[in-house]
């Protein structure tokens, strides 16, 4: 089931329905565990005991955690944990990869393999839902939560639906609390949810979805044929596509747990508007960037982790002067990895990587001389390097990202212009608009927010929007993040 459907919008009506008329949280419990295993079912039923083996395994380590106090041996049950969860990951979503890998290896040094003939379907969420088990037996381990006695309160914390397929990525200490308690309907968490709900599938049925064609007719064309404005046009055309998709799945699935009481902490925070490279990665996908932080980086870095953490903040605000060089490109690599088995992936992370380390420098450099950059020239210097490395993102291969990024470089190449008219216009379209919404959000938020004149505004807002999205909802496209 997937959240652009009507099946999927007569699925969570009737889940909050029941939910707040069921007498007890025990029975609450039990209608979310099952219907996320239905929500999950409706893509693949035989999937979900793979999930479910990932929430077996940690839920009994984590008691058997919680009752030994040698180190010794809860390192064990810790390796155990990683072990269990990283192997089922390796083998659904890098098995494949690495044996290609290796074959290809072989073959440059003069060792010819035979392809290995494997067919593996990658369970949807799964990144997701490994990353939250791993973090709560870790967060069990550093004794930052109790273990959690009730199988399905956990259970229900890992495949609660709406994160389930595509995040945010939740902590434990973050949301079982809320699964705990008997939470008291407010009309005013029904509304709130319902319009997130509908302005993520706004900008998914609308935006990212009609994106889309143009982008990938843009990519389609052959590289040779493609100016260096044709590349810089479909970076950003994909970065607002993807910003668009995402976003619109974390709206989504924020405004659905809302709907049923239980706040999630948000996502995004407008990254299109971020100054330099290290607030782009306060902004994007906090929760994941903040899950690196804690449970990669800073372990990788040798530095503690003070207070347990919490999805908020993203990777580069543990980023100091003083932090290791080395931690820093192993945790962009492996953040790139896990959005996806290819090798452009790690690049897009080897990216990000030097960006953040060169702004480090440029910190320092900024402090010694003492002097500041306005916000806006940081906005306009910021958003072309974040667009372009979405490059490695959408390309198929190695060459072909290497070959663009080349184009941009090439002063030659900004004689031509390759794809049709209207792709500039909606790319220089979209860059105003993304402005613009800043601008408007910041506004209605310091002198709208609870004044009598707002509620209006917002209703009015919503009966232009729900027309649009129930024309053109449709599961013709899923979101770009199902894949990794």
């Amino acid at each position: 089931m997937i959240f652009n459907s009507l099946t999927f919008l007569g699925f969570l009506t009737l889940v909050v329905i029941f939910y707040w008329f069921l007498p007890s949280q025990k029975l609450r419990i039990l209608l979310i565990f099952f219907s996320s295993l239905t929500f999950y079912g409706f893509w693949r039923i035989e999937f979900i005991p793979v999930m479910l083996l990932s929430v077996v395994l940690d839920y009994f380590i984590c008691l058997r955690l919680e009752k030994t106090s040698l180190e010794q041996a809860r390192k064990k049950l810790v390796a155990l944990s990683l072990i269990g969860n990283l192997g089922l990951l390796f083998y659904f979503k890098y098995l494949i990869f690495f044996s290609n890998t290796a074959i290809g290896f072989a073959s440059l040094i003069g060792i010819e393999l035979d392809p290995i003939a494997l067919k593996i379907i990658l369970p949807l969420g799964i990144s997701f839902y490994t990353f939250q088990t791993i973090s709560y037996t870790v967060d069990v381990y550093r004794r930052v939560i109790q273990a959690e006695r009730n199988f399905l309160l956990y259970a229900s914390y890992v495949t609660f639906f709406p994160q389930l397929v595509a995040g945010p990525i939740l902590r434990g200490r973050e949301v079982m609390h809320q699964l705990r308690e008997k939470l008291v309907f407010e009309s005013s968490d029904l509304a709130w949810g319902l319009r997130r709900v509908f302005f993520g599938l706004f900008l998914k049925v609308i935006l990212a979805d009609n994106l889309g064609p143009l982008v990938d007719s843009g990519f389609a064309i052959p590289i040779s044929q493609m100016s260096a404005i044709d590349v810089w046009t479909l970076s950003f055309l994909f970065g607002f596509q993807i910003y668009f998709d995402f976003s619109a799945y974390s709206h989504i699935a924020i405004g659905s747990a809302r709907m049923l009481g239980i706040r999630f902490p948000e996502n995004f925070n407008f990254p299109y508007a971020a100054s330099s490279p290290k607030d782009f990665w306060k902004r994007w996908h906090i929760s994941l960037s903040s899950w690196i932080r804690d449970y990669l980086y800073l372990p990788l870095a040798g530095i503690s982790l003070q207070q347990g953490g919490n999805s908020e903040g993203g990777l580069v605000s543990a980023i100091t002067q003083t932090t290791k060089d080395k931690a820093l490109i192993a945790t962009w690599a492996i953040m790139g990895l896990w959005h996806g088995a290819n090798w452009t992936f790690v690049v897009w992370g080897l990216y990000h990587a030097m960006w953040v380390f060169a702004y480090r420098i440029f910190s320092q450099k900024r402090d010694d001389f003492n002097f500041t950059i306005p916000a806006f020239i940081g906005i306009v210097i910021t958003l072309p390097i974040m667009m372009l490395g979405w490059i490695p993102f959408r390309a198929p291969d190695l060459e072909t990202t290497f070959l663009m990024w080349f184009k941009v470089l090439d002063i030659s190449a900004y004689g031509s212009l390759g794809m049709r008219e209207n792709a500039y216009l909606i790319a220089f379209l979209l860059v105003i608009m993304q402005f613009l919404s800043k601008r408007i959000y910041t506004f209605s938020q310091q002198y709208l927010r609870g004044r009598s004149i707002a509620l209006p505004l917002e209703f009015l807002l919503l009966i232009i929007i729900i027309p649009f999205v129930l024309i053109y909802l449709r599961p013709i496209t899923q979101f770009i993040y199902f894949q990794f």
